[in-house]
């Protein structure tokens, strides 16, 4: 409730209390309006919890599934490699990607938005992507996945421009490779992963999903909502989610209060409006990444 509304109420109580009413009513609207906005931002910021927790095991089982699934995709490629013609075939290459992630469950459902093969000095073969720029950049430069060239599933993240999700922002990807054997030997890679943009966008929408379906059956408004990833200092969020929330969520400092998988939130007004914002790390995203909702109630 705005101060010139509560005015005159505030007038008329102070006066049954023989306050003053040149001071006492402008000290106690400003403490009702203060109090107002907390309890707006308040409850934004409980749920804003309570997604943030959702979201946080959503990705635990999205890793889960490329550690399960990535090192069966790789024996799916090792008739590829046993053919020294195949790799330097493009189509080849890509009937090859497709078939390793159709024949395995976990790689079918998996939320990456980009797979790759490579030669075993990081060299990339072909990707699944439609216009493929990822063919001939190499994936060991951008990404500390060497492991997996002597034998090792291994995780990292970096940064390569081709895979970015998002334009005119900045962003970076999370990936994994497995070893693909061609005998006793490792004859190439097999990688895949996902843009920090994409993914955020794709907590987004599944968080907004669990929330629809909350408010149509209670029978309120939708409230906004936002997902971001932090990686470390930056922040990532969906394509067009705006940056003025990315900033709210950097000057939080919910990030630097943050230990081990408990929830840190915050109340806070954003542009003249009341936000609760909670952020959780994600171990299983690698160290110093977590994932941040900011929501306000409608």
């Amino acid at each position: 409730m705005r101060l010139p509304l509560l005015l005159p109420t505030l007038r008329l109580v102070v006066a049954s209390l023989g306050g003053s009413l040149a001071i006492a009513p402008i000290a106690l609207a400003s403490s009702l309006s203060l109090a107002g906005c907390t309890k707006a931002g308040e409850t934004s910021k409980q749920k804003a919890r309570a997604g943030v927790e959702l979201l946080a095991k959503a990705a635990a089982a999205d890793v889960e599934e490329v550690r399960k699934g990535l090192p069966l995709g790789a024996k799916q490629l090792e008739t590829f490699f046993a053919d020294s013609r195949a790799q330097g075939d493009a189509t080849a290459a890509k009937e090859a990607l497709d078939r390793a992630r159709g024949r395995v469950q976990d790689l079918r459902t998996a939320k990456s938005t980009f797979f790759v093969v490579a030669d075993k000095n990081g060299l990339i073969l072909r990707s699944d992507l439609e216009h493929d720029a990822l063919a001939g950049k190499n994936l060991f430069e951008a990404f500390a996945l060497k492991a997996a060239a002597t034998g090792t599933y291994v995780e990292a993240r970096g940064s390569m421009a081709e895979a970015a999700g998002v334009r005119g922002r900045t962003d970076g990807q999370w990936a994994a490779a497995a070893p693909v054997a061609k005998g006793a030997e490792v004859a190439g890679v097999y990688a895949t992963g996902w843009s920090w943009s994409a993914y955020a966008y794709r907590l987004e929408n599944q968080l907004r999903s669990s929330v629809k379906a909350e408010t149509t059956e209670q029978g309120s408004k939708l409230p906004l909502v936002y997902v971001y990833v932090v990686v470390e200092k930056e922040i990532y969020g969906a394509p067009i989610s705006p940056d003025v929330n990315a900033k709210a969520v950097k000057e939080s400092g919910l990030m630097g209060r943050a230990s081990g998988e408990a929830v840190v939130d915050v109340a806070q007004e954003i542009e003249g409006r009341d936000f609760g914002i909670a952020l959780r790390r994600v171990p299983a995203l690698g160290t110093d990444v977590a994932i941040a909702v900011v929501r306000s109630e409608t």
